[in-house]
């Protein structure tokens, strides 16, 4: 049964929106269940920053987008924006993206606001900020965030990261797993181009994805099986040193740096492949590896945080012993899984996996689910929004039945 929104006022809160130049799975996310609930009749507001060129105020898809600021700036603003539109909202989802826009100091105690935490970022901080300033972040997304949010509930995207959220952030409140929807193919499934096999990355170019990992696998697998060819997909702050990098080793006829491209393009590019990558230190999902699955496409990638949740080992692709020589076992896994894919019988079965574990993950389910959410909230008394006992809080936390 579809939950009646109609007439529901939500703010979305996020920290770009999905035509940023730097935006990802987070924005992808949180503009999937904003149009789906405007789709439904909600009066939907997304609240993010502005990215030059874009405008200030617009309408997408019956959703009201107001911009402000920018990478650090946008988190004031956006905070002194919710104070003067405080009686505006029903209901407030606040996404996180290292730390949360703490709404609730803005709001009047009666509205309901879910935090969507995608994974924890305590342990990326460092790479990208000061020492000063990363344990400020940490600071900010844990204690602060406790106290911030006790009254309210938590939202993530999987198991890995209910789990940390609960060991590493320390919150006993209500959480909820609303997963992220995939959206049905957009090409069918290509044949592969003759030669040898076709790799794939579809990810940001950032440090904590590693990216230059991608370069040490093709370089030597481009000494075991001639005609290798990698493809990576998408930009970012590394883009350049990575290019720099592709051409100092000599991998230009083996490497192709894509950059930005159309969904479309990116889809084609993908489901011409033998194999997905990723390299990442960890995520909350993995939506790169979800949408190769729908095309058939299993991925490789390291066991680690939200990765090990998005990749059915053996099933619909193989993971990677994080602890150990973390090259080598990305090549040696690379080779086992080139090495099965030559059966065209287990090729044609892994494929068939893959498609149906995607499949449990559309957006009409994954989107109920949230307008679920925000309609019981909307009409509970905030005292029983309190944290529950742990036996309730353990109920709270099943995940969606697939």
């Amino acid at each position: 049964m579809t939950t009646n929104v109609a007439g529901t006022r939500v703010a979305f809160v996020n920290w770009r929106d999905p035509w940023h130049p730097a935006a990802g799975g987070a924005e992808r996310y949180a503009w999937g269940h904003a149009r789906r609930l405007a789709a439904r009749g909600a009066r939907v507001t997304f609240v993010t920053s502005r990215a030059p060129g874009q405008r200030r105020r617009e309408r997408v898809e019956d959703v009201e987008f107001v911009r402000l600021g920018g990478r650090f700036t946008v988190y004031p603003l956006v905070l002194l924006w919710t104070l003067t539109h405080r009686r505006s909202f029903d209901a407030v989802i606040d996404c996180q993206n290292g730390i949360p826009f703490f709404t609730p100091w803005a709001l009047p105690r009666r509205v309901p606001v879910f935090c969507v935490v995608h994974h924890v970022h305590d342990a990326q901080f460092g790479l990208y900020l000061p020492g000063w300033l990363a344990g400020l972040g940490r600071f900010l997304e844990g204690p602060v965030s406790r106290v911030t949010y006790r009254r309210h509930a938590f939202v993530v995207v999987s198991p890995s990261t209910l789990k940390a959220v609960r060991g590493r952030l320390g919150w006993q409140g209500a959480v909820h797993l609303v997963p992220n929807g995939t959206p049905a193919p957009t090409v069918p499934p290509a044949a592969r181009p003759a030669g040898g096999p076709r790799l794939v990355c579809v990810t940001r170019l950032v440090p904590h994805k590693r990216p230059g990992r991608l370069l040490d696998l093709a370089e030597r697998l481009a000494e075991r099986r001639p005609g290798v060819r990698l493809d990576i997909v998408g930009t970012g702050p590394e883009a350049a040193a990575l290019a720099a990098e592709t051409a100092g080793r000599g991998l230009g006829d083996v490497v192709t740096l894509h950059g930005h491209v159309s969904e479309d393009a990116k889809s084609a590019l993908v489901a011409r492949a033998d194999l997905h990558l990723s390299t990442s230190q960890g995520e909350g999902w993995g939506l790169s590896v979800i949408e190769a699955a729908a095309l058939g496409v299993p991925t490789i990638a390291y066991d680690v945080d939200g990765l090990r949740d998005a990749v059915l080992d053996g099933a619909t692709g193989w993971l990677v012993d994080a602890d150990d020589d973390p090259v080598a076992g990305l090549v040696e896994t690379a080779e086992r899984a080139l090495k099965e894919l030559a059966d065209p019988a287990r090729r044609r079965e892994i494929a068939a996996a893959c498609r149906s574990w995607a499949g449990g993950f559309d957006w009409s389910r994954t989107s109920d689910r949230m307008a679920a959410l925000i309609v019981e909230a909307v009409r509970t008394e905030p005292a029983v929004r309190r944290p529950r006992s742990r036996s309730s809080r353990r109920r709270s936390l099943k995940t969606m039945e697939r």
